[in-house]
Order: C-alpha cells, then sequence, then structure tokens
C-alpha cells in the first residue's frame, strides 16, 4: 500500500524529495531582486520606510490603532527601560465594513469614534493596517484593495491616517502636533521583535502563517532601485510572500484552477490555513480517482463538502478519535487509513519545506545570521504555524537541514503575543 501511495504522490510532484532546495530559492529571490527594482514579479516588495530600532524609545506613551480582519482594537501603549510594553484602555470593535457596505465618511467616523477617548492624551499615533496598501514616504498607508469581507470601496486610495486625523479635527480636536506610522500586520511582527526578545541578535524577520502567509526583512535602501534613494541603511520591506507564482504540480495545477482567483496568490494557496484544508481534499480525490482508495471510503469521503485544515490536522494528531470526521471515513479500513495518514503528512510537510525556503530567502538577503550566538530571530505569528500538526516540527527541521548546514545561517523562533499592537507601538514611537 505504501508502494501505490507514494507513487502517486511522486506523480503530481507532491514529495519534499522531489523540491530542489537550492533551484526554488534561487526563484524566490529572483522574483525578490525583480520586486525591488520594479521589474515585472509576481513579489511587490513593497518599501515600508520603517526600519528596525536598535532599542524601544521608553517612558512615552502612544496610540496604537489595530485593523485586522473583522475586528479594530484600539489602546495605549508604552514601553520600560528594560523595552518591557504596558497596555492601557483596550477596547475592540468590529471593523466598518463588516457587517454592511460603509462610506467614506461613515468609515472614518467609527475609527474616530474609538480614538477619540484618548486622542489628546498624547501625540503619537501606530496604526497597524493589515489591508493590502501601499506605504507613503510620510508613513501613511492608502489601501489598495479590502479583504475579509471589508465593505468600503470610497476608502480605496484614501490615506488612512490623514483622513483619520482629518474627521478629528473637525471634531474640534488640535491634530497639527501628531505623528503617525501605518504599518500592516507582518512588518508589525517583524518589529515586535525588539519589545519580546531581548537576548543578543543579529536582525529580525516577521513572519505570518495563518489564514493567509506573508513575510517581512530588512534590505539595504540601496537595493531598493524603485524609490531611486540614495540614503544609507536599511529599511523594512513587505514581501507580500504569498503572491509568490510558484506552480510545482499537477495537482496545484488543478487546485488553483478551482479557487476564485487561479493567476494569483499561488504560495499562499500551497502553504496557508485558508487552502491546506482543501488542497488536501483536492488531492484526496485524486487519488480516489487514481485507486488509492476503496470504494466504501471514496463513497464516505463524497460527502465531505469542504474539508477544513484543522480536520486534516486533528487526523494526523489523533487518528483513532471517531469523534474526527476523517477517521469516520476510514472506518475499520488500515489500508485506507494508513493511506490517508500518509497524504495528509506529506502535504503538510511539503508546505513545511516550502516556509522554511521563504524564510531562508529572506535570511540571506540580510548579512544576519552567520554567527549562531547572533541569531535571526523570526517573530512566526498564525494560527496555522503553531496549530497544524507538524508544521512547526518540520519548518524547524528544514531550516536546520538547508539554511544552517547549507548556508551557514542561524535562526531562532520565537512568538511575541500581541505583536500587531506592540509592532505598531514601536512604527509610532520611531517617526
Amino acid at each position: 500500500m505504501e508502494e501505490k501511495v507514494f507513487s502517486f504522490l511522486a506523480r503530481n510532484n507532491l514529495l519534499t524529495k522531489q523540491i530542489d532546495d537550492e533551484k526554488l530559492l534561487s526563484f524566490f529571490m529572483s522574483e525578490m531582486d525583480k520586486g525591488l527594482s520594479g521589474q515585472g514579479s509576481s513579489l511587490a516588495m513593497i518599501p515600508t520606510y520603517v526600519s528596525e530600532v536598535d532599542k524601544v524609545p521608553a517612558g512615552e506613551r502612544v496610540i496604537v490603532l489595530d485593523a485586522g480582519g473583522t475586528n479594530f482594537r484600539t489602546c495605549l501603549v508604552s514601553f520600560d527601560d528594560d523595552g518591557k510594553p504596558g497596555m492601557e484602555d483596550f477596547r475592540k470593535v468590529g471593523m466598518p465594513g463588516v457587517k454592511s457596505e460603509v462610506s467614506r465618511k461613515e468609515f472614518f467616523s467609527i475609527l474616530a469614534d474609538n480614538v477619540e477617548r484618548f486622542i489628546d492624551k498624547c501625540d503619537r499615533i501606530g496604526f497597524c493596517f493589515s489591508y493590502a496598501a501601499k506605504i507613503t514616504e510620510d508613513h501613511d498607508g492608502i489601501p489598495i484593495v479590502f479583504s475579509k469581507e471589508i465593505k468600503a470601496p470610497e476608502v480605496i486610495g484614501q490615506p488612512v491616517a490623514k483622513c483619520l486625523l482629518e474627521e478629528l479635527a473637525g471634531r474640534g480636536h488640535d491634530v497639527s502636533k501628531k505623528k503617525y506610522s501605518v504599518v500592516n500586520d507582518t512588518v508589525a511582527t517583524l518589529l515586535a521583535c525588539k519589545a519580546g526578545y531581548r537576548e543578543p541578535s543579529s536582525g529580525s524577520i516577521g513572519f505570518i502563517l495563518g489564514t493567509g502567509t506573508n513575510t517581512a526583512y530588512s534590505e539595504k535602501i540601496s537595493n531598493i532601485g524603485k524609490i531611486g534613494s540614495s540614503s544609507q541603511g536599511s529599511m523594512i520591506i513587505n514581501v507580500e510572500s504569498g503572491n509568490l507564482d510558484l506552480m510545482l504540480g499537477p495537482a496545484d495545477e488543478s487546485f488553483f484552477a478551482k479557487t476564485k482567483n487561479p493567476d494569483v496568490y499561488h504560495f499562499e494557496k500551497m502553504i496557508s490555513g485558508a487552502y491546506l484544508g482543501p488542497f488536501a481534499q483536492h488531492v484526496i480525490q485524486l487519488a480516489c480517482e487514481d485507486g488509492v482508495f476503496s470504494s466504501e471510503f471514496v463513497k464516505r469521503f463524497s460527502k465531505i463538502e469542504n474539508l477544513t485544515t484543522t480536520q486534516m490536522s486533528n487526523y494526523l494528531e489523533m487518528c483513532h478519535n471517531r469523534d474526527y470526521v476523517l477517521v469516520g471515513c476510514v472506518a475499520d479500513n488500515e489500508k485506507d487509513a494508513c493511506a490517508l495518514w500518509l497524504i495528509l503528512r506529506a502535504v503538510i510537510e511539503r508546505a513545511s519545506k516550502l516556509t522554511a525556503i521563504n524564510l531562508s530567502a529572506a535570511v540571506l538577503r540580510t548579512d544576519a545570521g552567520v554567527n549562531p550566538r547572533y541569531p535571526v530571530i523570526v517573530n512566526a505569528d498564525g494560527t496555522t504555524f503553531y496549530k497544524t500538526e507538524f508544521m512547526l516540527e518540520y519548518t524547524k527541521y528544514y531550516l536546520h537541514e538547508f539554511l544552517e548546514k547549507k548556508h551557514g545561517r542561524f535562526t531562532k523562533l520565537i512568538r511575541i503575543d500581541d505583536s500587531p499592537a506592540l509592532g505598531a507601538a514601536i512604527a509610532g514611537l520611531s517617526v
């Protein structure tokens, strides 16, 4: 049975040994180069005009706005002399535009309603805006498109920080001294490293693997050809890594064709939580057509409408728990049960190896991580990365085998709670 399963996986390029690490790394970094220079690339490589800080500014409060997913969070944040954060007056409400479409006026009015209570308490604002946006040189953010069911078409193309301040000014507040910095959640995750990790290091990476995926790292400004700057130093780049135009085999090609936008976000569709379950379901259906499973399994599996990443992970974690839908599919057929486990494990292992190569590309764009005593800190966020069975372990394994053994670079994976808020706070305090 195992030979039949592995033969099927090999024909669809689903085995990790079929991934040419160096070739894929070279392609990834080539797309990064093109994106930085402004040439045609599947990676946007968005300049953020934000740099890493050596030390978190202490003793000053900053207003923090976190617009992510379907929630809008506001609070005050400050840091002590040791970089330890303190959070005050936290509030969470629904994002405007979730339940029904809102106008530009309504959108910024709702944001202002939640900021107004402390707008006169301090002059710095850090805004984590977790939607596709162009970041301007004055640290504002201009939405390109709203995802996650936000319906606010009039806000597209509007500078969110300026519009918010205009709304507050219209309510009688003096906003003339306000300074702001808009960052996306991945950039905030990178910046949060300074608040949640105090051991010596040589660099930081922000990485998110949840419903979607993205990466942020620091690039030399002289290498960012599309902004035409001769400035020294480095700037954080929002890679938009989920859009890497990658296709490894026929299973990928046929799965992409079934998705809503088949020509974009290929890399995200290979590794992220929104797609791993549906991709696994597609692969299992192909295996059913290939005769890998019994006819009884095929009948039972066909009744599952939408397999989720959680359900596939549950089977790998507890493959004898009859409360799980996939355990019910295999019943007492050990050949089906084993084949299913091997296929699901292969999907996760491949996603983990791709994740490791993604992180390797970001690390190798820098000069950091050459000394194991001063590793590159990877602040990784997202439930898919931590809750999906084998994902974290395999990613660590492939980072060790590929990045450390082959390229002599060292990393340390960490997880910092409230990274979007802490990173936004640091951004706001740094302008």
